[in-house]
C-alpha cells in the first residue's frame, strides 16, 4: 500500500474535452434547440460526461494535478460545469488540431510542473460503471507502468459485439508484471475503423476494444512525440518556454496557427504497435457515447431512463422500454 500510495503522488489526470460531437449533433439540437458538445450534456442523471470524467479522475490525483483541455469556444460550458469541481488547470486549446495536438497541449503543461510524473489521459465522452472497478484497474495500471516504462498502456475492453466503428487492439503474447486481476498484453496491431470482415476477425482473435485511456510516464510519451510527431513537439517546445509569462497565451495562438493536424492512433498508435502495451478492463461495463444508438443501448443495461424525450430520436434508434429495464442491471448514475 505504502509503494502504490508513492506511486499516486507522482500521478496527473489529463481529460480531453475538445471535440465537437458531430454523430450525436442532431439528437441534441432536437433536445436543447441548439448544438452542445456531447461531453458537456447530461444525457442521464444530474451530471454531464465532463461532470464524471472529472469527478473519477479527482478520486486518483487532486485538483492541483489535473489538467483538462478544451476548445476554446466551449470555456463558458466547462467552466460553469467545473464549478463545484477540482481542475486546477483548464487549458483552451484554439482550435481543433486532431488529437496528436490535443493530448501534447496538455502533456507540455504537467512536463514542465513535473517532468518525472506519470500521467493518465481520459476522454471526456465515455460511460464507465463501476466506477469503482474502472479505477481500480487504473490504480493497478500505474503500477504496471513502473514495470514496463518505455511503453505506453492503453486499456482495452472485451468486446461484446460487432463494432465498426471502434478501434480494435490485437493482443500479443501475455506480458509478466507481477500479481494483477486484469491482465496485460503485448500489441501485435491496431485496427481503426475495420471493415465488417477485418472486425469479425478481430472479433474471433480475441481482440480488445480501444478505450483510448492510456496511462505512461510523461517523458515516455514526450520521447515518442518527437519520434513520431517531430513538428508538433517543436512547436509545443516554443510554448514551453513561456508557461507562466505574459507571452504565453500569445505564443499559444501563434502555434496553432502552423500545429499540424496529426492522429495519434493513426500516426502512432498503428506504426509502432511495438511500443504499447494493452491493459484489459475486466468487470466495467464501457462505451463511447459517439451515437444516440450506444446512449440507448447503455441505458437499457443499466435500467435508466434518459434525460432527454424519446421523441428527440431518430426512429432507428429503438426506444427504452420498461420490459428490457426491469431485466438490466442497476447502477447509480
Amino acid at each position: 500500500m505504502e509503494a502504490q500510495g508513492h506511486l499516486l503522488e507522482k500521478l496527473w489526470s489529463i481529460i480531453l474535452a475538445g471535440g465537437e460531437g458531430e454523430r450525436v449533433r442532431p439528437l441534441i439540437q432536437r433536445w436543447l434547440g441548439c448544438h452542445k458538445p456531447k461531453q458537456y450534456c447530461t444525457f442521464v442523471g444530474t451530471r454531464s460526461m465532463f461532470q464524471h470524467t472529472v469527478a473519477r479522475s479527482t478520486r486518483l490525483t487532486p485538483p492541483a494535478r489535473t489538467v483538462a483541455v478544451v476548445a476554446r469556444e466551449h470555456r463558458l460550458d466547462a467552466q460553469s460545469q467545473l464549478t463545484r469541481q477540482g481542475v486546477e488547470t483548464l487549458l483552451l486549446q484554439p482550435e481543433n488540431r486532431d488529437t496528436a495536438a490535443g493530448i501534447f497541449l496538455p502533456l507540455t503543461y504537467v512536463r514542465a510542473r513535473d517532468p518525472g510524473a506519470t500521467v493518465v489521459i481520459y476522454p471526456s465522452d465515455h460511460f464507465v460503471y463501476p466506477e469503482s472497478r474502472f479505477l481500480e484497474i487504473v490504480r493497478q495500471a500505474t503500477g504496471v507502468v513502473e514495470s514496463l516504462p518505455d511503453q505506453v498502456l492503453l486499456l482495452g475492453v472485451q468486446p461484446d459485439r460487432l463494432e465498426v466503428e471502434y478501434g480494435w487492439i490485437l493482443r500479443g503474447v501475455p506480458v509478466p508484471v507481477g500479481t494483477l486481476d486484469a491482465p496485460v498484453h503485448t500489441v501485435r496491431a491496431f485496427l481503426e475503423k475495420p471493415s465488417a470482415g477485418q472486425a469479425d476477425a478481430a472479433l474471433s482473435s480475441g481482440a480488445l476494444w480501444n478505450t483510448f485511456v492510456m496511462v505512461s510516464k510523461v517523458s515516455t510519451l514526450w520521447a515518442f512525440g518527437a519520434k513520431y510527431f517531430p513538428d508538433i513537439i517543436g512547436l509545443f517546445k516554443q510554448l514551453d518556454q513561456t508557461i507562466g509569462s505574459p507571452q504565453e497565451g500569445r505564443v499559444l495562438d501563434a502555434i496553432y496557427q502552423t500545429m499540424p493536424k496529426k492522429n495519434f492512433s493513426s500516426d502512432f498508435l498503428q506504426r509502432a504497435p511495438e511500443s504499447v502495451a494493452v491493459m484489459e478492463l475486466t468487470g466495467v461495463l464501457w462505451c463511447d457515447w459517439g451515437k444516440p444508438e450506444r446512449i440507448m443501448d447503455t441505458l437499457r443495461r443499466i435500467a435508466k431512463t434518459p434525460a432527454f424525450p424519446r421523441t428527440c430520436l431518430n426512429q432507428s434508434v429503438a426506444p427504452l422500454s420498461v420490459a428490457e429495464g426491469e431485466t438490466s442491471m442497476t447502477a447509480k448514475v
